[in-house]
């Protein structure tokens, strides 16, 4: 706050000037004239004292704000009709209570009974401009200030003692104590300030938030013949299309379709649906690209790794014993360090480029996955024949991926062959390269395996039902032949008939038959197996769940649910049981096939059988006069 805009009105200049003499001071004026142009500093009461600012208190100035560390000097303030005592500096500072939000308000207490309105204003106006005084008859006062700076330059006068003019009477003395005071104007005007603040900071982000935010796009037109022919030529241009199909699919959704336009939507229509072929090149083109960008980076990289290759063959080369006793030992150290940054730069570039061609490999399994799956309905279609062409093809696929795992495995061995024993970081992960590549070399045997004995299986199947058809059309040419020979006088017995058709039809339903009963199909009869045997090295059964964990080995997509029915519709074959008592109850599945079997009448019930049951053949052959009348 500015001091020099504070005054106090001064009754006598000679007066002011002596106690500025016996200051030690130079008398001047509140503008800064000199009152004695012929003062002498050492005439004064206060010699050996070096001089003070003439702004300080004792001059009717109230002070700046200083800092806490220099303590703050108070002296005798002069005013018209009273004087102002300072406190005793050793007394601690007067108390105050939490300054309210907007104080502008202070309370002043302990004036003189004698005081009156003219005096406070005398007093209190050298610190700011006054707004009001409410004065009490019990020796206080309130004064709301117009400014809330004034409020700290009128705390600075708590503490000091009053004197009307030069009476010594008590009620012309007090001690002021002057002390915040919460009144409800201050407050009512602060809340308006803070709100209009927060209005103004609402507005500036708003502002703000408009100066960033990005342009609305410009409205669409409505429809007409016009805009309709404008749009159809827009709609055709290449550089345009974005935006008139956005206008297109405007006007569709407002419902601008009738029967009169119909027509000319149509071919706008017509014309975007042109595009798709020009978006479709793009699109390859594009892939192409990326795909040509990709194998240019995989070939530079590939370039760059073998420089790395060679650069870390240097460094092997000098750390042999041939070169590496003529390098000084700080020579030695500076090429170790190198070689070192070298192997690890080789090694990450090395395990980026394995990354693409895993990356790679992983692609054309996911494309032969859905070649697969793409074909699977069609071979369904077509038969066991076009099954075993797919399955030689996947063979073929399977056994270039694994060449290739073998060259790449064969090359690590051969780079592993040619390093030191030093290269310890190198040698850990070229082992877990050889190990990775190891794993996925089973990995691609076992798979090349069963998919080989899944191919012979189905030749097999082929072959003997190709020998079964071969064997059937033979009979019926035969017996065509035989009915051709006699005339046509001759018939056939109407029992001749149902033997043959009988005869062919249980070759033809043989397969069938076998699959009849409890078991479905190949792959249900395929589990009951795999689990007759896991529950027949499991004497005390296993829990539903070990089973599944076991067949899931196998095949991924067996589910829990799918093998207890299967098991639940055996009850003869497996078993359950609950073993334990509360929590540890369990359920186990036990294998029963051989508990409760008769083996001796299992013989006799199965030469009984072959007995009684000759095969279509056999039927033929031993009445030849059943089939021909």
């Amino acid at each position: 706050m500015d001091s020099n805009s504070l005054s106090m009105p001064i009754s006598d200049p000679n007066a002011w000037a002596t106690a500025m003499n016996n200051l030690g001071m130079a008398p001047i004026s509140l503008t800064g004239q000199p009152i004695m142009p012929d003062f002498d500093p050492s005439l004064g009461m206060m010699t050996g004292i070096a001089p003070m600012n003439p702004m300080m208190p004792g001059l009717g100035i109230v002070p700046t704000a200083v800092s806490q560390d220099i303590p703050i000097v108070k002296e005798i303030i002069h005013c018209k009709s009273c004087t102002l005592f300072p406190p005793n500096p050793n007394l601690p500072p007067p108390a105050t209570r939490e300054r309210p939000p907007g104080c502008k308000t202070v309370f002043v207490g302990g004036l003189p009974e004698n005081a009156t309105e003219q005096l406070i204003i005398e007093v209190f106006e050298q610190c700011g401009g006054i707004i009001a005084i409410r004065k009490s008859k019990k020796n206080f006062c309130h004064i709301r200030f117009a400014e809330e700076e004034t409020v700290d330059k009128a705390l600075f006068l708590s503490g000091y003692r009053i004197r009307l003019g030069s009476s010594t009477d008590k009620k012309d003395t007090g001690r002021l104590h002057v002390d915040f005071a919460q009144a409800r104007d201050d407050l009512y005007e602060w809340e308006c300030r803070q709100r209009m603040l927060a209005r103004e900071e609402r507005h500036r982000r708003r502002i703000e938030e408009d100066r960033f935010r990005p342009p609305s796009p410009p409205p669409i037109v409505h429809y007409s013949e016009h805009e309709c022919s404008q749009l159809g030529e827009k709609i055709k241009d290449d550089s345009k299309f974005p935006e008139a199909v956005r206008v297109l699919l405007t006007w569709v959704e407002r419902g601008e379709v009738n029967r009169r336009n119909a027509n000319n939507f149509y071919s706008m229509i017509q014309s975007s649906n042109s595009h798709i072929r020009r978006l479709m090149n793009e699109k390859a083109t594009h892939e192409k690209e990326m795909e040509d960008a990709k194998e240019k980076f995989k070939n530079a990289l590939t370039a760059i790794l073998i420089q790395f290759e060679q650069i870390v063959s240097v460094f092997h080369a000098a750390s042999k014993q041939k070169a590496w006793d003529h390098f000084s030992k700080a020579q030695r150290k500076n090429l170790d360090m190198w070689r070192k940054q070298a192997e690890e730069i080789r090694n990450i570039h090395n395990e980026e480029l394995m990354g693409i061609r895993r990356e790679e490999e992983m692609e054309m399994s996911d494309d032969d996955t859905e070649d697969a799956l793409e074909s699977k309905d069609s071979d369904d279609s077509a038969g066991p024949l076009a099954q075993v062409e797919a399955l030689k093809e996947e063979n073929d696929s399977l056994r270039c991926q694994l060449d290739a795992y073998r060259n790449e495995l064969e090359l690590l061995k051969q780079e592993q062959g040619k390093a030191q024993p030093q290269r310890s970081e190198e040698d850990a992960t070229r082992q877990q390269q050889l190990n990775f590549l190891q794993q996925a070399l089973q990995g691609m045997q076992k798979q090349l395996l069963k998919l080989r004995d899944d191919l012979k299986q189905r030749e097999m199947e082929l072959e003997k039902n190709s020998e079964d058809k071969q064997q059937l059309e033979s009979q019926i040419e035969s017996l065509k032949e035989q009915i051709q020979a006699f005339p046509t006088s001759h018939s056939l017995p109407e029992t001749a008939i149902p033997g043959v058709v009988s005869c062919s039809q249980e070759k033809e339903s043989s397969p069938e038959k076998g699959l009849s009963g409890p078991v479905k199909s190949e792959r249900e009869a395929l589990l009951l197996g795999i689990i007759s045997t896991f529950l027949h090295v499991h004497p005390f059964g296993a829990s539903i769940e070990y089973i599944c964990s076991y067949l899931q080995r196998l095949d991924t997509k067996i589910t829990t649910s799918e093998v207890e029915g299967l098991l639940a519709q055996l009850p003869s074959t497996f078993r359950m049981e609950l073993s334990g008592v509360g929590a540890s109850l369990e359920k186990r599945w036990k294998f029963c096939g051989f508990d409760a079997m008769d083996w001796g009448k299992i013989e006799e019930i199965e030469q009984k059988s072959n007995n009684q049951s000759p095969s279509c053949s056999e039927r033929l052959s031993t009445n030849p006069g059943r089939t021909i009348a």
